[in-house]
């Protein structure tokens, strides 16, 4: 039986920002691309991944669609290309939009084909009546989302909105040196460089703007008296049209979560929704502490066979620098509400996974442990220590993650499976730790609990297992209680 989990794809693959796309039957995913132990965002060039919209648990690597050196701005590689998007032009082209870290220009691509390979088309800009034609720098050009509307308009939206100003600061020496001046005067405009998610119409050229840029959705700064208190714009603009309304789908300034807001009209009028996902489950059901590790979030809806979606990311290594992609089904209301959706291990799966063989104990969708914040904060060094999923090099030209860390108060959670069959749960790990390991169905350690000792003492991976004594769909959470620590590679079931 074929199956899919999050993260849907490899496991030493690292796309965030993941914008889906229906074209020609298949699902096409455009995002940045992270290394595993990153040190930057996005400092791979961008790739793409495709399966039919029949069969979300096939994808298939597409290659490398765009190097960061395509772009004459970035002839020095000194920049990294961020989150894109793309979109289907009037003349049947595939356009791909995309932003240099915090270089504040929009550049364009071209392909005859959504699996590319695309080239560079020029940058977005004014026309002469406006600005001089000069290229579209205002209010942060950053993040770009477009839509080709069922009429055969284009529209482009973008922004950036710091809750602070600490969140904003550059150094020009990051940028090539004829584009410093442009960037020290940009960092001189801040916070007010960028204050709101904007949109703006383009021509059918897809790179000249018909007007100046509006405000689309307010940022974190101006949303009082607005519908959006305490979730007002950040960042990671995206767009979609369901029958005759516009949702756009935006990271609200708490940062780990997507929040939408629909409007009759493509560029005016937008009312909050509420929020699709958090990365660490905080909203859904009243949460306020998060079951894994809080990050940024970028993501975008889907329909494929029916069926919406939302794809989104989550953080590894204890950085934001090594992300990943998850998704997650969504259920569009018929009065067009979405309600939150919790995060899953079995995300386009259809339904659980089976208690069946093995998995890689990364794909859990609960990692805690005493030291977990309740808050984004990576430049604590609690982060790089914390319950996380790391990676090593295996000498197979991709990594291996694993889960590490792991100590007293450690939880580690799954979502879902179904356990009819089951009778063995068997733990890889390897470390020094001493003590017990509790299994539950529940996050509470309540249903069907039990467990034993847990003691490892090596530097090699080692299988230790514990009867099973769950049916049924259910949630798999570890807890660890002992001296030590540890790491987890994979949970299997006989």
């Amino acid at each position: 039986m074929k199956q899919v989990y999050n993260p849907y794809l490899p496991l030493y693959e690292y796309v965030p920002d993941g914008e889906p796309h229906l074209f020609n039957g298949r699902v096409y995913i455009y995002g940045s691309h992270d290394r595993a132990g990153g040190v930057k965002y996005c400092e791979g060039d961008y790739v793409t991944w495709s399966a039919p919209e029949d069969d979300l648990t096939d994808w298939r690597y597409e290659g490398v669609i765009y190097h960061r050196t395509d772009d004459p701005s970035n002839k020095e590689d000194k920049l990294q290309l961020w989150a894109p998007d793309v979109t289907q032009g009037p003349d049947g082209r595939y356009y791909l939009y995309y932003c240099y870290s915090f270089y504040p220009e929009i550049g364009v691509a071209v392909s005859d084909s959504p699996a590319g390979p695309f080239t560079f088309y020029g940058h977005v800009h004014y026309p002469a009546n406006i600005r001089d034609g000069a290229t579209l720098r205002e209010y942060m050009p950053f993040d770009p989302a477009v839509l080709t509307d069922s009429d055969g308009r284009v529209y482009l939206y973008y922004g950036f909105a710091p809750a602070a100003e600490k969140e904003m600061k550059l150094d020009p020496n990051d940028f090539p040196p004829e584009k410093r001046a442009e960037v020290e005067a940009m960092a001189a405009r801040l916070p007010k460089f960028g204050e709101n998610g904007m949109v703006v119409e383009l021509e059918p050229d897809m790179l000249t703007t018909k007007e100046e840029p509006r405000i689309c959705i307010p940022g974190g700064h101006h949303t009082a008296g607005t519908g959006f208190e305490g979730h007002g714009f950040f960042e990671a603009s995206s767009i979609r049209k369901v029958g005759d309304k516009y949702y756009f789908v935006y990271s609200s300034h708490k940062s780990h979560e997507l929040c939408y807001a629909v409007s009759d009209r493509p560029d005016s009028g937008f009312r909050y929704g509420g929020t699709l996902v958090s990365n660490g489950d905080v909203g859904l059901d009243g949460r306020t502490k998060p079951v894994n590790t809080l990050g940024n979030n970028h993501g975008g809806m889907v329909q494929a066979n029916g069926e919406w979606y939302i794809f989104y990311h989550r953080q590894t290594n204890g950085t934001e620098f090594s992300r990943q992609g998850c998704a997650e089904k969504l259920e569009i209301a018929p009065d067009g509400s979405i309600r939150q959706v919790e995060i899953t291990s079995c995300g386009l799966n259809g339904g659980p996974l089976k208690a069946e063989g093995a998995y890689p104990a990364a794909i859990a969708c609960h990692i805690t442990s005493e030291t977990t914040m309740d808050y984004i904060n990576y430049n604590d060094p609690v982060m790089k220590r914390q319950t996380r999923i790391t990676a090593e090099e295996t000498g197979s030209g991709h990594s291996e993650q694993y889960i590490t860390g792991i100590e007293k108060g450690s939880k580690v959670g799954y979502k879902y499976f179904d356990f009819d069959g089951a009778k063995t749960l068997t733990l890889t790990v390897r470390g020094n730790f001493s003590g017990s390991v509790s299994i539950s169905g529940d996050e509470m350690g309540e249903k069907g609990a039990f467990g034993g000792e847990l003691s490892v003492h090596s530097g090699d991976w080692t299988e230790v297992s514990y009867p099973v004594s769950f049916s049924g769909k259910s949630a798999l959470y570890l807890t660890f209680d002992g001296e030590g620590s540890m790491d987890l590679k994979t949970i299997a079931f006989a």
